[in-house]
């Protein structure tokens, strides 16, 4: 409802020249009973106290009317329930259909289908995730557009399901501006609620604590300080597939037998999610959605951090801030979009936000027909260097859960919070776009003096003052590629000043459980050393090439040179690209790396597939053209060399012969015979391999990474310039 000039109430009729339930018999007759019995089961269902359980008047005749006079159809979309975010929404779902028919609108609901990461991790179940990306885009959209919805409440949960949901309401506006008759999209994000970390159980803490201690008294200390150090995470899946991969070295080094392992992975798996669910208190890419949503100003302040289902209120709340933006284009999806980005850019910097971000972000701004790209993405991040103010831990009690209570008891107010500090560091946000709140970001932070709580101290998610001034996801571009991405808030300062200007010798996977393998085997060094073009010529030229001398070579151990940082390893996972294999993520060799001693600190993976949120150390992605594509990674080889200059975003492919005369070439793949030749052997076994998919899932008519992996009709509409 909304008040006139009176004082009255006075129920929204949506403005526009098409009404399919007036025009058209058939919606009008089979809808109203999903509506009704919709409205049933929230009086049932919801609490006798509830204000939102006071439903007078829910007929079929009622519904029947509002439909022909067009009010607003809200629809209400949801997850589904096998996945851990989405446990919560029947009963929020309720709340909210509730809350749009005492507004005088016409509720509905629907959910959609959301792949946890989680579980789809090194698996074929990857191979399908990114692809559901764009499947539940078009669904959302199918149903948004077949149904003629005027508005989406949004409940929004893990992974790739909010940037999808965003996409399909964005493509729907994009539709309806052409078309001219129906009014703009609106909508309002629910982000689901943060899920609290697990506590391993003491008896397995034992237990583990004991195999470090097995593990360094039999010689391998690394793989003691990889367990302990891992010790140290609260429980979540992502702290698990590191103790996997621990437990396997483990068990290779004949440290535990299979039972041991067996039950130690089954003893954490039961103690990590909290029986509410919600989404990982990591700041992966479902918390980089959430912050996404939030920075895009489509998230009211009320429903923006929760640790568990809101209350009536809050919902209410969410319910009358959607209905207060019917009939005003300005606040519009496809217009905050537009008026946000450059803010988005800027938030995901400064937070440390997902890689896969990079996918999602232009992947959103096409389907709203915007001409974006990772270009526009890397013309933001230099034109202005955004410090990382978000002081986010898995050890130090700094995780999304402690964020939500920290702004729950009124410590900060998140998003403002984000704005008003890098406002404040001299940041050029726009402050005068719009947001679902009615009000401009200027408004909603006017008088924040104090952005967050001086009392929490080092306790604080948020910093006022820069963590550090190195932050985000860098582009790199090189001599075998276009462009690629490393998410260097994921490194330490250490680690990206070791990795700059440094050269790697290739080990080349054509899948990732291979790599893993490698990886977990007692006998990584030796496979190391005896990779195809590693000799001791090489290996003298790699190690005084990073700071050491040939005789260092010569005199030293294969380990002692790991350990030094004087010979790297590039780690080359190719044939993951979106069309090759779907674009999985590479997460589980991403946490095998990072999670041993020997290799975190000397060596890089690289992928034409992507990585978990949650993915730190030195690992680059995204690498367009795919190797599907005849991309350069795809002719690389082991023994190649590889130069890594983060300061100057490059990575490039050093001549052979050159390199050991002591002189640094750099050369294109393409123009050998012999790499050619190799290319063309993986491009059939790429081809057999497709076969894994379903072939109604395999995404084949897609733009490439830089482009965000969207079907190749919505890349060719995106002409808009996102600037005015």
């Amino acid at each position: 409802m909304v008040e006139d000039q009176r004082g009255h109430n006075e129920p929204i009729t949506i403005r526009e020249r098409a009404n399919p339930y007036r025009d058209c018999i058939q919606g009008l007759a089979n809808e109203p009973i999903t509506v009704v019995r919709l409205l049933e089961d929230a009086r049932k269902e919801l609490p006798p106290s509830s204000p939102l359980a006071n439903l007078p008047g829910v007929t079929v005749k009622e519904v029947v009317q509002r439909l022909v006079a067009n009010r607003p159809r809200i629809a209400i979309i949801a997850g589904s329930a096998d996945h851990p975010a989405h446990l919560l929404d029947r009963a929020h779902t309720l709340m909210a259909a509730a809350r749009v028919w005492q507004n005088g609108g016409v509720p509905f609901a629907f959910a959609v289908p959301v792949i946890c990461d989680g579980t789809a991790q090194n698996n074929i179940g990857q191979s399908y995730s990114l692809a559901s990306r764009n499947d539940t885009a078009r669904a959302v959209n199918i149903t948004f557009e077949g149904h003629s919805y005027h508005a989406a409440y949004v409940l929004a949960g893990c992974d790739k399901s909010p940037s999808a949901i965003l996409s399909g309401l964005a493509a729907a506006e994009v539709a309806r501006r052409h078309r001219g008759d129906q009014a703009p999209v609106w909508a309002v994000f629910a982000p689901e609620h943060v899920l609290k970390g697990g506590k391993i159980p003491g008896d397995t803490r034992a237990d583990l604590e004991a195999l470090a201690r097995a593990a360094r008294d039999a010689g391998h200390g690394e793989l003691a300080e990889d367990i302990e150090g891992n010790l140290k995470y609260i429980l979540q899946c992502s702290s698990d597939e590191a103790f996997a991969g621990q437990l396997k070295r483990a068990r290779n080094l004949d440290l535990i037998d299979l039972d041991t392992e067996r039950r130690l992975l089954n003893a954490l798996a039961e103690h990590t999610c909290d029986s509410h669910g919600g989404i990982c208190a990591f700041n992966g890419t479902g918390n980089s959605s959430r912050t996404m949503l939030a920075a895009f100003g489509l998230t009211p302040p009320e429903l923006e951090l929760l640790t568990t289902l809101p209350g009536d209120r809050v919902v209410a709340q969410g319910v009358d801030g959607l209905f207060a933006l019917l009939n005003k284009p300005e606040f519009s999806v496809c217009n905050l979009l537009r008026a946000n980005f450059a803010n988005v850019v800027r938030i995901h910097n400064a937070t440390g936000s997902s890689s896969n971000m990079l996918l999602h972000l232009p992947c959103i701004m096409r389907h709203a027909g915007f001409d974006v790209t990772i270009d526009d993405y890397r013309a933001i991040r230099d034109a202005t260097p955004v410090p990382e103010v978000f002081a986010h831990s898995l050890t130090e009690n700094r995780d999304t859960f402690v964020l939500a209570q920290q702004f729950l008891a009124g410590q900060h107010r998140g998003m403002e919070s984000l704005y008003r500090v890098l406002s404040d560091l001299g940041i050029p946000m726009d402050l005068d776009a719009p947001t679902v709140t009615g009000t401009t970001w200027r408004q909603r932070t006017a008088g924040l003096t104090s952005p967050v709580d001086p009392a929490l101290g080092e306790a604080a998610v948020i910093r006022t003052a820069p963590v550090r001034k190195m932050s985000g996801v860098e582009v790199l571009t090189g001599s075998f590629f276009d462009t690629c991405v490393v998410k260097v808030s994921g490194m330490s300062d250490e680690q990206y000043a070791h990795f700059d200007d440094h050269v790697f010798v290739v080990r080349y996977y054509e899948n990732e459980h291979v790599c893993n393998a490698d990886f977990a085997s007692k006998d990584l060094l030796d496979r190391l050393r005896a990779t195809e073009g590693v000799d001791d010529a090489l290996m003298a030229a790699v190690v005084t090439r990073n700071g050491g001398s040939g005789g260092d070579a010569a005199a030293a151990d294969f380990r002692a040179l790991l350990e030094a940082h004087r010979l790297s390893f590039a780690f080359l996972i190719a044939g993951q690209g979106p069309m090759a294999y779907g674009m999985p993520e590479m997460f589980s060799p991403s946490q095998n790396l990072r999670h041993h001693r020997v290799l975190e600190a000397s060596s890089i993976l690289m992928t034409d597939g992507r990585y978990s949120g949650v993915t730190k150390g030195a690992c680059i992605g995204h690498v367009t053209p795919e190797a599907f594509d005849g991309g350069g990674i795809g002719f690389l080889r082991d023994g190649d060399i590889l130069r890594l200059k983060l300061t100057q975003r490059r990575i490039d492919l050093l001549d052979r012969a050159a390199f050991l005369a002591g002189r640094e070439e750099v050369v294109s793949p393409f123009d050998d015979p012999d790499r050619r030749r190799l290319h063309d052997e993986r491009m059939a076994r790429m081809e057999r391999r497709r076969f894994d998919i379903a072939a109604c899932n395999v995404m084949d008519l897609v733009s490439d990474a830089a482009r965000g992996v969207v079907p190749r009709i919505v890349d060719q509409r995106a002409t808009r310039p996102w600037k005015e």
